[in-house]
């Protein structure tokens, strides 16, 4: 089983039509987020394919920081009486 969540809903290739995809996912145990670019070193979009992706960005962004905020411990409020 893998660690990440890919947007399943991204589905941008090349606009040169050779086949190759980006790939944004989130890693559940974490909350990074991984972009790849699968079958090569480069893409090039056309402009509403790279809008979308940018959009995938954001939204496994905020996935990924209400998966950290989960894991980290709560911070100790102080307790001691106001002046």
């Amino acid at each position: 089983m893998s660690a990440y969540s890919s947007d399943q809903g991204l589905k941008v290739t090349d606009a040169t039509g050779n086949g190759v995809e980006v790939d944004v996912a989130t890693n559940l145990l974490n909350g990074t987020v991984r972009l790849s670019v699968l079958w090569t070193q480069e893409i090039y979009l056309h402009p509403d394919d790279a809008e979308r992706v940018g959009q995938s960005l954001l939204r496994a962004a905020e996935h990924g920081r209400h998966i950290a905020e989960a894991r980290t411990p709560e911070t100790e409020q102080s307790t001691s009486p106001s002046d």
